[in-house]
């Protein structure tokens, strides 16, 4: 028992604690570990919101195609939330609305499909879409830009992330009636871009047509964080 104790007491007194210099080398490799991860938390930080404003976008774009298919059904032919009728757009270039054909003559609808064509190009431009330049769209919330979008759920409506940044001029309001389509799509709730400066914007390439001969409207969605980043279409 005497034996027993004697060895207890001697291996309690041979356990040694970390020295002060131990303690200032772990000190400095967990400092030097925080600063190694910092960026990478960032990095997962902003990755996180691009892949949830992405989602969002996607969101836009599914209801906005059952929208579509409803209103096909029960107006004879579809349209896109905010739209009036199928041969109506939405956006304009340079604050100027697009003409579109509402009689059916060969030439009012030629005229209409370059239109059509005009806004499309307008709108591909500032996705970098088109094909033009590498460098060309738009890329920050106040940079130039080809076409006039339109907000998804209204530019002062506080849960669509605020009011819109100083400086965005490529972003007009909502029509009472387009607003209140979004929303009910959403169940009366709105979708708000993850980023201090993103806005959910869309545009609408008229469709046109009569009777057999018939071209759909093309939806445009993206967030003005950057439009080159984060957009979708949806062609019927």
């Amino acid at each position: 028992m005497k034996q027993t104790l004697k060895t207890i007491i001697r291996n309690v007194k041979s356990i040694k604690g970390n020295s002060l210099a131990e303690f200032a080398t772990t000190t400095a490799l967990m400092a030097t570990l925080a600063a190694t991860a910092a960026p990478k938390l960032s990095e997962m930080s902003e990755g996180g919101k691009a892949e949830k404003s992405r989602n969002e976008i996607d969101k836009i774009i599914k209801q906005a195609g059952q929208f579509y298919q409803d209103t096909a059904e029960t107006e004879g032919r579809g349209r896109f939330p905010g739209q009036v009728r199928h041969y109506t757009g939405i956006g304009s270039k340079d604050g100027t609305a697009y003409s579109n054909a509402t009689t059916n003559t060969v030439q009012s609808l030629a005229d209409a499909h370059t239109a059509s064509d005009d806004h499309e190009d307008a709108m591909l431009k500032d996705l970098g879409l088109s094909g033009v330049s590498s460098e060309e769209g738009w890329q920050q919330f106040n940079q130039t830009h080809e076409a006039t979008w339109v907000s998804v759920f209204g530019t002062s409506n506080a849960d669509a992330r605020k009011v819109l940044p100083t400086g965005v001029s490529g972003v007009i309001n909502n029509t009472t009636a387009g607003i209140t389509e979004w929303k009910n799509l959403f169940g009366g709730e709105t979708l708000g871009s993850t980023f201090q400066d993103g806005h959910y914007v869309y545009g609408v390439v008229a469709g046109g047509g009569t009777g057999t001969d018939v071209y759909p409207p093309i939806m445009y969605v993206g967030d003005i964080e950057n439009m080159v980043h984060f957009n979708n279409l949806l062609e019927p």
